[in-house]
Parts: C-alpha cells; structure tokens; sequence
C-alpha cells in the first residue's frame, strides 16, 4: 500500500473529528442562527464552544474569531477587506513576500491592480525573506505587512517575531497565512502584534470546506476589515452565510487536540524527517531551504528530474514536487524561482510531508527506486 507522504496538501481527518462532525449532521442538526428551539441552541452553543477552542491555540479571544470556508476565503477577508479602510485613511502600500501563497499574492494583486502600491519582499537562496528589506520597506503609508508563517513547499519558518518586532512602532496591520503551522507548530503564533491570522482546517486534520480568521483588537479597537459580500450578517458581518455547524465543530475540536498533541507530534515527524534527510543525503540529495518546519522537507537530486521520481516512487510514496493548488501546472515553482535555484534543482524539486498518524516509511525501497534513476 502507499504511503501517505502529502500532508501538506491535504491531511485525513482524525476519527475523533470525524465522528464529531457525522453527529453533527445527522442527530444535532440545527441551525445555529435559529433561536426558538432547542436544537438552534445545541449548534449555537457548539459553535461557541469551536470559537473558545480555535482561540485558545494562539491565545486570542474567542470573540476574534470568524469562520470561514478555509485559509483562502480568511487571506481574502483580510486583504481585499481593508480596501475600503485603506483608501479612506490615504494609505495605498502594501508589504508581502515573493514566496507566498497565490491565495496571498492574487487578492494583493488584485488591489495592485487598483492602484495599491505593492513591495515584493526577496528571500535568500535559504528561503527566508530579507527583513532588512522589510524595514527599508515601511512606509508611513503602508497599511498592511502579509507575511506566511511556514512556507507550503520548501517548510521555511519565517522570522515572525523579528517581523513584529520591526512593526513595534508602525501602525500597519500584519497578516499571517498560518496554514501550514496552525496547531501543528504554534510558536510565534501567540504574539500580539499579529492582527489577522488565517487557519485551515484541512492541514490540521479536520475537514475541508472550513477555516477561520483571527482578528486580534488593538486595545479597543475592532479591525476595520469590511466584508466582500453580504446577507445575513453572520460573523460580525464579515462573513455571512448559514454556519456549517459540523465543520465548524470539527475545527473546534481538531485545534483543541492539536494544542495538548502539538509536542508529540513535532517530537514524531522530526524523526521521520531526519531518517529521509539520510535517506536521499545518500543518494546526493540537496535540501531546499534552512530552518524548516519538521512537518515538511523540500530536496533535489542532481541528475533526477521530480516528474520521473514521483512515477517511479508512486507505487511506495505519495508526494509532490509543488503546491497542490498549483499542481495542474508543470511552470516552475515561484517559491523555488525567488530563491534563485538553479534550473537542474528546480526541476528535479521533491516536496514530502509527514502528519501524526505517519507511521512505517519504506526507506530503503525508496533509495532503490530513486537510485534507479541515477
């Protein structure tokens, strides 16, 4: 049977999720905007209860918690959704990344389109962004800093703290796509100065289909986001529409077993990745990128192209040499292009992730197979 090595795609939901969500659907089936029966209250409590266990990963407030439809609806939300804000205070410059997501760049994209001035930060050959480049970046008009916390391709932990450190004394919102490290690797997560972060529900083991958006106050002051569409007036305004109370009960429960599990799954997946890191370090593999997420490992082969080793390997494993959102596309990863790699390690770009529930890894047929390409 193949192993599973994609977790950063997409993960399986956790059977205690799983059973959660299925009674949610076909016992406590109400619907949580409705307040006249006893099951409207049962899904508006649940909901509550999924708003108090998301918070609690990185010590929010439950009442900064929206849910949406997963990380790419929140990215919207909190870049298309400070438009108005923006344009209003004379504010038109934005700061983000060459190596985000593009449910990141296209939104910011989007407003560049509309007259926002946008700064694309560089990274290093190592994957990291250039923060001196950050703070020759600010602006007095610069309104928002979009910065992922763990890059989805090369696993890149990104200098959070050192990002809002710089932002101390600038008053420009900071937003964080935390996809990749929500629950599964916290740290940094938890500082302040971070207004909006966007959450997944499918990278952490509950199901597709769901997502929140943190949006921590400033003292008093509630964000300014508006919202992209309207009708019913659900989450604060922001996001409307019938809550998927299943889901939504889902992620709830996803993040509060990821917040008592998050150490020993780190301490688990670290030791999957430092035996495949031996494994194709003897066949000559180059790791992409320093300062990795233990979830997530990125290498080449030289002489190996990525194409021939996944067909090769996917009777054993299975893994990608990208985004899976742009997997479609044989283009080179932007990611791997800003670190300026050359074309033989771009090509031959291996991206294997590995969840809780990863368990036996079949090494040696591994390094056979891909030694068979040498």
């Amino acid at each position: 049977m193949t192993v599973y090595l994609d977790y950063s795609a997409t993960t399986p939901v956790l059977p205690e999720v799983a059973d959660l969500v299925y009674k949610m659907m076909v016992e406590e089936y109400g619907n949580a905007g409705s307040r006249t029966h006893e099951y409207g209250v049962d899904a508006k409590r649940a909901v509550e209860l999924a708003r108090h266990q998301v918070a609690a990963v990185v010590k929010a407030d439950k009442t900064e918690v929206i849910f949406t439809s997963g990380a790419t609806e929140s990215n919207n939300i909190a870049i298309l959704g400070l438009r108005e804000f923006a344009k209003n205070a004379g504010k038109m410059h934005i700061i983000t990344s060459k190596i985000e997501h593009k449910a990141v760049l296209e939104p910011i994209s989007h407003l560049e389109a509309q007259g926002f001035e946008v700064t694309y930060l560089d990274v290093t050959s190592d994957g990291q962004i250039d923060t001196a480049q950050l703070k020759r970046s600010l602006r007095e008009d610069t309104v928002l800093v979009s910065i992922m916390h763990i890059n989805n391709e090369t696993g890149v932990i990104q200098p959070i703290d050192e990002v809002c450190q710089l932002l101390s004394e600038h008053d420009a919102y900071l937003h964080v796509d935390a996809a990749q490290s929500f629950g599964k690797y916290p740290f940094n997560l938890e500082n302040t100065r971070i207004d909006f972060i966007s959450v997944s529900g499918h990278k952490l083991y509950a199901p597709k289909g769901i997502g929140a958006l943190i949006m921590r106050r400033r003292g008093y002051l509630k964000s300014p986001l508006r919202p992209l569409y309207y009708g019913g007036g659900q989450e604060k305004g922001l996001r409307p529409g019938t809550l998927a109370t299943p889901l939504i009960a889902g992620l709830g429960l996803a993040s509060e077993l990821s917040t008592k599990n998050a150490d020993k799954w780190i301490k688990h997946v670290s030791v999957l990745k430092n035996d495949f890191i031996a494994t194709v370090t003897k066949l000559g593999a180059v790791i992409n990128g320093i300062n990795t997420s233990p979830y997530v490992l990125n290498f080449s082969i030289p002489g190996i192209n990525s194409e021939a080793a996944m067909v090769q390997l996917k009777e054993i494993i299975a893994v990608s040499n990208g985004s899976a959102c742009t997997s479609s596309s044989y283009s080179p990863s932007h990611v791997l292009v800003a670190m300026g790699l050359d074309v033989e390690r771009l090509n031959g770009a291996i991206r294997v992730s590995f969840g809780a529930d990863t368990q036996q890894i079949p090494y040696n047929d591994i390094k056979k197979q891909l030694g068979a390409l040498l």
